[in-house]
């Protein structure tokens, strides 16, 4: 009676494992620091933000500070450190148009619109992502 209660229970255990448990186990570079940050779009440099496709760093926030894009359909925020490196000083992306590249030797290179890896499919993680919420003239972001 007890061995197919133990093979059930194996089965269920098996099934309900999945690859996102995998990766969520090795994304573990970036900590889960708190963040309330706010930025005001009229106050330079975050005009840009203004403009469709354009995006800037806000420093002193985050990991290795935020990157907030502006998608057209609203803004995005996300870590500007790699998630697939340990904070470093190469770590910390740049951004060269609606992407994040790492300053690294293997020049890690994400969207600003997914969040997810563009130069490396084998890349075990996307970029941490930041709640945006606009309020008049100024974007609040948090986690």
């Amino acid at each position: 009676m007890k061995k197919p209660f133990y093979y059930i229970l194996f089965t269920l255990l098996s099934i309900s494992c999945s690859k996102s448990d995998v990766n969520n186990r090795n994304c573990r570079f970036l900590l889960n620091v708190g963040v309330n940050t706010s930025i005001n779009l009229n106050v330079f440099p975050y005009t840009n933000l203004q403009f469709v496709s354009n995006s800037v760093y806000v420093p002193n926030a985050g990991n290795g500070g935020i990157i907030v894009t502006n998608s057209g359909t609203g803004f995005l925020a996300w870590d500007a450190s790699d998630p697939n490196h340990s904070p470093n000083t190469c770590s910390r992306l740049d951004i060269e148009g609606l992407e994040g590249t790492c300053g690294c030797s293997d020049e890690n290179v994400y969207s600003l619109i997914t969040g997810q890896p563009l130069s490396d499919p084998d890349l075990q993680c996307g970029l941490k992502a930041y709640r945006v919420e606009q309020s008049g003239n100024d974007l609040i972001i948090s986690n």
